[in-house]
């Protein structure tokens, strides 16, 4: 553990930075392991911009307003967990109408409720002249309806899904369970979340 973190004190940069790096760091290459990559230039070109984006991710976290707390050793957000995934007040009509109700931006972070967790996307097109829009990852939502075959489910931002996709808090059979860790690119978007108003994302620093 001191080797490793000792590649990221020529930042100059706190022991909590040099910390979170760390973990992040050992975290991402764990998974690596376990993917199945037979394109060896593409697991190559992803190794070499890792150390890039656990710096800008851990510094973002740290940098960030947010009202949640740091686990430093297991590089994740933390706050307390509701005794049941927060869905109250998010309709079909209701999660419609707030998208309806100011411009979308691009870079918007929104929750997405999966089967037994919350996850965060970003919105990368939008498509005002049929009321939809794109995220990264989840594709199409369209703002007049939603699609009751895709297997996802969009929500509307509040404090109480935010903090939830943002930690990995995780229900089965309705009860509580151990988290879900969030991916690299979803402790980036976190940091782009404007806990001050949900309708305006922050600028995620290069």
């Amino acid at each position: 553990m001191t080797e490793q973190v000792s590649l990221w004190q020529n930042e100059v940069q706190s022991g909590e930075f040099a910390e979170l790096c760390c973990a992040l760091y050992e975290r991402e290459i764990a998974h690596f392991v376990l993917l199945d990559i037979s394109n060896t230039s593409s697991l190559q070109n992803r190794l070499k911009s890792l150390p890039y984006y656990v710096k800008r991710t851990a510094s973002r976290m740290l940098e960030v307003e947010s009202p949640l707390d740091i686990d430093l050793q297991n590089a994740s957000w933390s706050a307390k967990q509701a005794s049941h995934m927060p869905l109250t007040g998010q309709d079909i009509d209701q999660v419609n109408q707030w998208y309806n109700s100011f411009n979308l931006t691009h870079g918007l972070v929104v929750p997405i409720a999966q089967e037994s967790h919350i996850v965060l996307d970003s919105i990368d097109r939008i498509d005002t002249e049929n009321s939809r829009f794109r995220t990264n990852v989840f594709g199409w939502f369209d703002m007049q309806s939603q699609d009751n075959d895709k297997p996802v489910k969009l929500l509307k931002p509040n404090k109480k899904v935010m903090t939830a996709a943002c930690t990995g808090h995780t229900w089965i059979n309705d009860h509580k369970a151990n988290p879900t860790i969030p991916t690299l690119r979803e402790l980036l978007l976190s940091c782009a979340i404007n806990w001050r108003n949900f309708k305006q994302p922050l600028p995620i620093k290069q």
